[in-house]
């Protein structure tokens, strides 16, 4: 039941991806469910007996989204008090929501990188960790950050920051910053192949 669960979800989210059928069952669990909740419930609270069942069908449990992954945060605010630059402390809370923590209040050093038993990260915190090196401005610490990686011509990790893109609000932070960063892997990719190796592109201004 959970294989069958498993390949249901994969299919949904295929269609976020906009990729052939079959390609989604490659990308890691922890960012299918972040694609999913997304679609379905977006930055607002969301049930969390809805949100348990959907770590279930991507082989998590919320708890593990909550601590180990940092990727839900307890409770729920209302859309009027929700942005990229406010902080949840102070917000209405409500014990039988959860919601997903947008890209800036996920922390840490660790956060897109290799896992504790040597895995590689999520693309969804890849994602994430390239935002946060985006957003100070230091382009030779995102450069690098993506040849460590190795995701300058990685089509999934595209795929996935495609699919963020138009699920996020158009206006926002965000949807700038994806945006921003989009154009950079495609300068980046396009430098890699006319140069025939890893290079990074040339300097460009971030804003």
């Amino acid at each position: 039941m959970r294989h069958v669960r498993r390949m249901v979800v994969g299919f949904i989210v295929g269609q976020l991806l906009s990729q052939r059928n079959g390609e989604a069952t490659e990308l890691d669990d922890v960012t299918t469910y972040y694609l999913l909740h997304r679609n379905d419930f977006g930055s607002e609270a969301a049930p969390a007996g809805a949100c348990i069942l959907y770590a279930l069908s991507c082989n998590l449990s919320d708890a593990d989204l909550a601590s180990r992954h940092d990727l839900l945060a307890r409770g729920g605010r209302s859309s009027a008090a929700t942005s990229d630059e406010e902080s949840s402390e102070g917000a209405p809370t409500s014990g039988s929501a959860v919601r997903l923590k947008g890209w800036n209040q996920r922390g840490g050093t660790r956060l897109g990188q290799p896992m504790p038993d040597g895995a590689p990260p999520p693309l969804i915190d890849c994602v994430h960790r390239v935002m946060q090196l985006w957003k100070t401005g230091e382009q030779a610490r995102v450069n690098n950050y993506l040849s460590d990686r190795g995701l300058w011509k990685h089509e999934l990790f595209a795929s996935v920051v495609q699919a963020i893109i138009e699920l996020a609000e158009r206006g926002s932070e965000e949807r700038a910053l994806l945006e921003s960063v989009q154009n950079h892997l495609r300068d980046g990719s396009a430098a890699t192949s006319s140069q025939g190796s890893r290079a990074a592109p040339a300097q460009r201004s971030l804003f």
